[in-house]
């Protein structure tokens, strides 16, 4: 186990050094710089604000600088969305909200979502399975903001005489309800449509037929022996998943006017605030790669049989 969590930590150190310098070129491969708006500086003060950040050096000089700040533990400071307040700062001020409503949302899937799943595979055949698949199939299809959006037409006085919850975010528990119904529909969705599928395999393994054969009754075969095995998938989704989610939807978060780490984020790509995308990018890669590898860990707690050390079964 312990090999196998050291193999893991090697690759994540790579992974993230990846991620950084793919980031990095991208970001400034798009033409532009930070300085131009409505009101453009002359040229002489967009030389001067290059300097002083290190913008006018070449990309790769300006890469291994950024690298060695980071590894000394600097992710710099803003440039210009709140000029020089460390990064760090704005991302543990801004996480904490987005990732109460990620928990939230993340949660209200799991407990409808799994057990749905399960209820399609138990009515397999029949009018509910069907509505179910159709209801889950539409949720999949749909993007984030458009969920957002019809939400906010539906219960925010869209429709007359029927606002029940606020336009924007103001803190109160009612606020909250809508964009954790959004950010949560899709993987509520997904989670259904995955615990079928996995339900429905494990269904037919031997295990499941012996159990059978031995007057088990339907129900406690599906809930009980069937689940276990049709976790695994689930978990394997749910790593990245609630990392993502955890972390804000970006979107969701935009439409809403939430002030969390997603929309922020959104906000520092339209003003090309360079250190803040870095340091978000970083932030979310590392928080999908630690939930990565704790899904792998509780694999070993849903089925013992698996060998991590082994890499497989």
């Amino acid at each position: 186990m312990a090999k196998y969590i050291l193999k893991r930590v090697l690759m994540a150190v790579i992974t993230l050094f990846i991620v950084i310098c793919v980031t990095f070129f991208l970001m400034n491969a798009v033409p532009g710089n930070p300085w131009l708006s409505e009101k453009t500086p002359s040229q002489a003060t967009i030389d001067a604000l290059n300097e002083k950040y290190g913008l006018d050096k070449p990309v790769i000089v300006q890469l291994g600088l950024y690298l060695e700040d980071i590894a000394h533990g600097d992710f710099r400071n803003s440039i210009k969305m709140q000029k020089d307040r460390p990064v760090l700062d704005i991302i543990t001020t801004m996480f904490p909200l987005s990732a109460k409503i990620g928990i939230i949302a993340i949660s209200w899937a799991i407990l409808v979502g799994v057990p749905l799943g399960c209820l399609a595979a138990y009515k397999r055949g029949t009018w509910v399975d069907s509505l179910l698949r159709v209801v889950c199939t539409i949720g999949i299809s749909m993007p984030g903001f458009v969920v957002a959006t019809i939400l906010l037409h539906v219960f925010t006085g869209g429709i007359e005489g029927f606002k029940i919850f606020p336009t924007g975010f103001d803190g109160s528990w009612q606020s909250y309800v809508l964009p954790c119904a959004a950010l949560g529909f899709y993987p509520m969705c997904y989670l259904s449509r995955q615990t079928r599928t996995a339900m429905l395999d494990s269904i037919n393994q031997e295990y499941i037929k012996t159990a059978r054969a031995k007057g088990l009754k339907n129900k406690k075969i599906i809930f009980k022996h069937a689940l276990r095995n049709a976790l695994i998938p689930v978990i394997t989704y749910l790593g990245p998943q609630i990392a993502f989610t955890l972390c804000g939807g970006f979107v969701v978060e935009k439409v809403f006017s939430i002030p969390g780490l997603g929309r922020y984020f959104v906000m520092s790509i339209q003003a090309r605030d360079y250190p803040i995308i870095m340091g978000t990018t970083i932030f979310l890669a590392a928080f999908v790669i630690v939930m990565n590898l704790l899904a792998d860990l509780l694999y070993k707690l849903v089925d013992p049989r698996i060998n991590l050390s082994k890499g497989g079964n």
